[in-house]
């Protein structure tokens, strides 16, 4: 194979793993949007579709950045699930969380608005909850961007030169990303008015605290420069705290 096919096969793979990947989170959209919609019963539910539209333009705004910066991380963000050194603990705590927050939150959600078990929450805190939404998501674009070994899955990525990130919020705390993700578990439930919600909230931001243990422990033994970054940033999720 001539260098100029093997560079134009590396395109071809290129663009293939990153629609893979668009596809995958369109369609990770489109069910979210049917569990909210169908748990509460009605399309009338205006917190539902403030949320999809955050979702979608928060894709949107990541997409355009990291097609710039890091598109052979969307390629490993796409085909992460497919790896041969996920550790298998991961397929555990990864799927777990991923139920209560993709599935968990949206549909006890929807059933508080189809039933009103919670009532009544105030304007202000549905207003609170979105920005802090956005917020969340923001800071885990942000570790995204920054991080070019962002993946799905926990695992040394080898085959890609797998190297420590210091830069960008991992500055502050070893694993930004998932600060994002927790803040956006506990909000999304007061987003939709639901305190029932936060039960699985709560659980999925325990799962994703049970997963930084983990990840951390493993870096820590098998990516080459981790313990020197640790010993440096200190701080795993929360400054001063953990």
């Amino acid at each position: 194979m001539t260098t100029q096919t093997a560079h134009k096969q590396q395109n071809n793979d290129l663009k293939a793993g990153i629609i893979r990947r668009m596809v995958q989170v369109l369609i990770t959209i489109l069910i979210q949007a049917v569990v909210l919609f169908l748990s509460a019963g009605t399309l009338r539910w205006w917190d539902a579709w403030v949320y999809v539209g955050i979702y979608l333009a928060g894709v949107a705004v990541n997409a355009v950045f990291m097609l710039r910066l890091n598109p052979e991380t969307i390629v490993e963000r796409g085909g992460a699930a497919a790896s041969t050194n996920w550790k298998e603990w991961d397929k555990i705590v990864g799927i777990v969380f991923a139920v209560l927050y993709f599935i968990g939150i949206l549909v006890v959600a929807g059933l508080d608005e189809r039933f009103g078990w919670t009532g009544q929450i105030g304007l202000v805190t549905h207003i609170v909850a979105f920005v802090a939404y956005v917020l969340g998501g923001a800071l885990f674009s942000w570790a995204m961007i920054s991080n070019a070994y962002f993946s799905t899955a926990v695992r040394i990525q080898d085959d890609r030169g797998h190297t420590v990130c210091n830069a960008g919020p991992y500055r502050f705390v070893r694993h930004p990303g998932y600060v994002g993700i927790i803040l956006q578990s506990l909000v999304a439930p007061l987003m939709f008015g639901s305190l029932w919600a936060l039960l699985a909230g709560a659980l999925a931001s325990l799962s994703l605290i049970i997963r930084t243990a983990l990840e951390d422990r493993m870096l820590q033994e098998e990516l080459d420069g981790y313990s020197e970054y640790a010993e440096q940033t200190r701080y795993r999720l929360l400054p001063g705290v953990w």
